[in-house]
């Protein structure tokens, strides 16, 4: 192995960017065999290839020829609180409603002079930002003053498939501008900027690590987010179960159309209420959990208030298992709360370490992610161990691997509303599977979520919340 450690530095600074070995190389004119060779140490690459790698990342040579361990150490990501990861705000997409209305607030708050502004939408932002209202949210983000909303489905090169470009105007002239990237759940970054929100609440960021320290002192999941939160945290963990709740009956109650072009109609009040005397328990159960699933999802697409879980896209999930479960067993509130901490620790871990970005890595990281969720949090109150929840956990991410993102029209409704309940069902599943088995596991939660990442990235853009491809493309 060389000194320098070439192969461990490009494979470290391609990650960071979230490009899998093909576009990376396609970056550099290279193929991704010659990618594939340097970080395999096959191969060494050529001094020009390094300079371009250097413009690429914004780096200085000396990162590739000091051989100091400390000057090669890439900064991990940080582990925010969970009011990162569970956000009340309105539907029908976290990343395509509430991140882009956040920056537009945020920008119209710095310029307060400014008489007009101008956001140009890319990529997935910009392909399925009318099926997800997104120019509408921006729009409403800027009133009183007039706001030139633009789509840009051309450009591809993008640090991040959700980017928006936004410039402020007085009297004609641009008096700011600023990129900005939508992550996921909510949460954006300001190129140029350290992102506040993003302190790192938790030091350990891995399931292994995590697990680790509550065996060696006694605790439990919730108990460690107990103290790395703040002492507000259960006032608003309560706000989030009630929220969460309110969209269920909300939900139920409704009926007619959801808007937009597929005049989807509104199936939870149907689904709760066609009990038949001779069914069975098993069919009452999926029925159910069904259509408490439905419940939140619909009122997520009609752009109504829910609980990211971690997403808008995949909010019915969690709240359906535990609205569920706390109907049937009779869970007291307090032990829901528990619950709803474990599951955020799991969605935490998946978004530090990888992606709950349909844009990013498909909806394997979404509805995958709230699966996982659910199942830690039903397991949670059936007080299994530690590695019983880390198992339902990975059980509920594993066979949700390579799941596409393929919203028809842009509108998350179809598949986005079924996928949600199936998801729910899966999780219950998973807890029961994992009741049995856990002994016999052969695959740690810390590992899925490293699959389900260059799953995601390996997936083509087509498949990635583009609505280019899948029932977006063949659906007529």
């Amino acid at each position: 192995m060389s000194k320098f450690n070439f192969a461990e530095k490009i494979i470290m600074l391609r990650k960071s960017l979230g490009l899998n070995q093909s576009e990376f190389g396609k970056r550099l004119g290279v193929t991704n065999r010659a990618v594939s060779k340097w970080e395999n140490e096959l191969s060494m690459p050529s001094i020009e290839s390094i300079y371009k790698i250097c413009k690429l990342y914004n780096v200085n040579l000396d990162y590739f020829f000091d051989s100091s361990e400390n000057e090669t150490k890439i900064e991990r990501n940080t582990m925010s609180s969970i009011r990162e990861l569970y956000k009340l705000g309105r539907g029908p997409s976290s990343s395509h409603t509430m991140g882009p209305e956040k920056a537009c607030l945020l920008f119209k708050e710095k310029y307060r002079r400014a008489d007009h502004f101008k956001v140009i939408l890319y990529g997935s932002l910009a392909q399925t930002g009318k099926g997800h209202r997104t120019d509408y949210a921006l729009e409403q983000a800027f009133y009183p003053k007039k706001a030139d909303i633009q789509f840009d489905c051309i450009t591809k090169d993008l640090p991040h498939p959700n980017t928006l470009k936004m410039f402020a105007y007085e009297k004609g002239e641009v008096i700011g501008e600023c990129r900005v990237f939508s992550i996921g759940g909510g949460q954006i970054v300001i190129e140029g900027e350290e992102l506040k929100e993003n302190e790192n609440i938790y030091p350990l960021h891995s399931f292994t690590e995590i697990a680790n320290y509550c065996r060696k002192n006694n605790k439990e999941l919730w108990e460690y987010v107990d103290e790395c939160e703040d002492n507000e945290i259960n006032d608003f963990v309560k706000e989030v179960w009630a929220a969460m709740k309110f969209s269920i009956n909300k939900g139920l109650s409704d009926s007619g159309e959801l808007p937009g072009i597929l005049k989807v109609q509104k199936k939870a009040k149907y689904l709760y209420r066609q009990h038949h005397i001779d069914e069975s328990e098993q069919t009452r159960e999926n029925r159910l959990v069904c259509s408490y699933a439905f419940a939140v999802s619909e009122q997520n697409a009609c752009g109504e208030k829910i609980v990211t879980a971690p997403t808008c896209g995949a909010s019915g999930v969690l709240p359906a298992v535990l609205y569920y479960i706390q109907e049937k067993r009779n869970f007291p509130d307090e032990e829901i709360y528990k619950a709803l901490k474990t599951a955020a620790i799991i969605g935490n871990i998946v978004k530090t370490n990888a992606s709950i970005s349909g844009a990013e890595c498909g909806c394997q990281a979404e509805v995958g992610t709230a699966c996982a969720m659910a199942s830690a949090a039903l397991a949670q109150l059936y007080n299994m161990s530690l590695e019983q929840i880390e198992y339902a956990a990975e059980i509920a991410i594993e066979h949700h691997l390579g799941l596409t993102c393929d919203p028809i029209y842009g509108l998350v409704q179809i598949p986005c509303i079924e996928r949600n309940a199936v998801a729910a069902m899966r999780a219950i599943n998973a807890v029961n599977l994992a009741n049995f088995l856990t002994d016999s596991r052969k695959i740690s939660f810390d590992l899925v979520v490293q699959t389900m990442y260059e799953t995601g990235k390996d997936l083509s853009h087509h498949y990635r919340e583009t609505s280019e491809g899948g029932l977006a493309k063949l659906y007529k």
